[in-house]
């Protein structure tokens, strides 16, 4: 037995030290019943996918030279971007991060979660009809752009009350975490972080409403009625993506050097940001450039703090990694092309200057890092609802060439906006004049179309995988 001998000549005995054992940052599944409902969120997000993918075709062609001649006039573009814009983030960030919740979640109020699904449904599609029956003015207000049409809002009323419901019921079967949280734990933290986060927006645009004046134009009133709730969602979106790239790196078999108290707290930190909202809403006028300024310093300082030690972690484990199995190679191909986009993006915000293209290659960046991310957890919880496991040269390639495709997109972007060209134009409202700037045109419209064959594979890879035969469910 080892002894040591104190300064005071007392024997004591030495335990013998143990290697670590690295945390694992894997979500104990829940129930049948939380995944039936899982999986009915997971078909949601994969329909806005598809409409938003059908969408962004038009929107690359009427800012492609050559192509925006025979296209409808501007109108339509905007039209349609209002629609792709809403389907690609709002409908598809909130029904995967609605599908999270639900397996992170007890089976108590599964009626609400299913209620929840109808509605977020049933209003996607009214948004979507909105583009094609009436005649409603686009109004490309940030975060969430509208049509100024009684369909598009009550269809916008109708997701907005299912998203509701869906957020309190997670708010109310939430599983618990305990005192001296594992991996697991850890996660469970950070989605039920991302749920107050979620419940911060409501009240958000529920104060927006009130308060904001009615007599403003249609572009002023609808700007400042989304910019808090758009600000208090970026917190939900950054946390649910930190969750997906510490759940996808263990996966693959990568240890992360962060403990699960580290993780927790650096959750903590992403989460807290979003309680200057209220504060904003409490301090200043809700039309004021204090309150705006609030909302823009919170997201940019508070939403930050935890994502390079979790990115910075997550990269070393990869590099680390060993040999990967097939289910994993696609899972890691996902992870380095969802944090290089969202650098990419992150970078491209420090530099922006005046309102040009360069904006959207910012937020393309960051919001396609983060949809990447969500593709990744896909691929990863197929086998866990019931179905085969994505795997092959398709499903590897797949998030390369998005990301690839989006890349060229942003850089396209940021070259155009050297040159001043504007954003939410396209046809003959771009007015490019040189050759630079049609060249950089050019090659956003390239890496557009690139990415939109990613995002297809997505689909393609995920229905694939969907109808295989089906694996032996088991419930933990």
């Amino acid at each position: 037995m080892n002894t040591t001998t104190s300064p005071l000549g007392l024997h004591s005995r030495v335990r013998p030290t143990l290697p670590a054992v690295p945390a694992s940052y894997q979500l104990p599944l829940a129930g049948e019943a939380q995944r039936a409902l899982a999986r009915a969120w997971l078909l949601l997000g994969l329909a806005a996918l598809v409409g938003s993918g059908l969408f962004s075709l038009l929107l690359v062609a009427a800012r492609t030279p050559g192509l925006n001649s025979v296209l409808p006039g501007v109108d339509f573009f905007r039209t349609a971007l209002v629609v792709h814009v809403d389907l690609s983030v709002l409908v598809w960030f909130s029904a995967i991060a609605a599908m999270l919740w639900s397996l992170n979640s007890s089976a108590r109020g599964a009626s609400w979660g299913w209620a929840a699904v109808g509605l977020c449904a049933a209003g996607s599609l009214l948004m979507s009809l909105a583009a094609f029956v009436g005649s409603g003015t686009p109004i490309m207000a940030n975060y969430i752009p509208v049509i100024d049409s009684p369909l598009f809002h009550a269809g916008l009323v109708i997701f907005g009350a299912g998203a509701a419901l869906q957020t309190l019921r997670s708010l109310f079967a939430a599983q618990r975490v305990g005192p001296a949280p594992g991996g697991g734990h850890a996660l469970r933290f950070g989605l039920n972080a991302s749920v107050v986060s979620a419940a911060v927006a409501l009240l958000a645009i529920a104060a927006s409403f009130v308060l904001v004046p009615r007599a403003l134009d249609g572009k002023a009133y609808y700007e400042i009625l989304f910019w808090g709730v758009g600000h208090a969602l970026q917190f939900t979106w950054t946390l649910v993506m930190l969750v997906a790239w510490l759940w996808l790196a263990d996966a693959c078999g990568a240890r992360i050097a962060l403990s699960p108290r580290v993780v927790v707290l650096l959750f903590g930190l992403a989460l807290a940001g979003v309680f200057v909202t209220p504060y904003a809403y409490l301090a200043h006028d809700v039309a004021s450039i204090e309150h705006r300024a609030l909302h823009t310093w919170a997201m940019r300082f508070g939403g930050g703090l935890a994502i390079f030690p979790v990115a910075l972690a997550v990269a070393i484990g990869l590099l680390r990694l060993p040999a990967l199995t097939p289910q994993a190679r696609p899972l890691r191909a996902v992870l380095w092309s969802s944090m290089g986009l969202f650098a990419s993006g992150g970078l491209i915000g420090l530099v922006i200057g005046g309102s040009n293209v360069t904006i959207p290659a910012h937020y393309h960046g960051c919001i396609v890092g983060i949809t990447l991310a969500l593709m990744g957890l896909v691929y990863h919880l197929l086998p866990q609802l019931g179905w085969r496991a994505p795997q092959g040269r398709l499903a590897t390639a797949q998030p390369v060439l998005y990301a690839a495709g989006q890349w060229l997109h942003i850089v396209g972007l940021v070259w155009s906006g050297g040159y001043g060209v504007q954003r939410k134009v396209a046809g003959s409202e771009q007015v490019l004049r040189s050759a630079g700037e049609i060249a950089g045109m050019g090659l956003m419209g390239l890496g557009g179309l690139i990415a939109i064959v990613g995002g297809v594979l997505f689909v393609v890879v995920v229905l694939g995988a969907m109808r295989a035969p089906a694996m032996p469910r088991t419930v933990p």
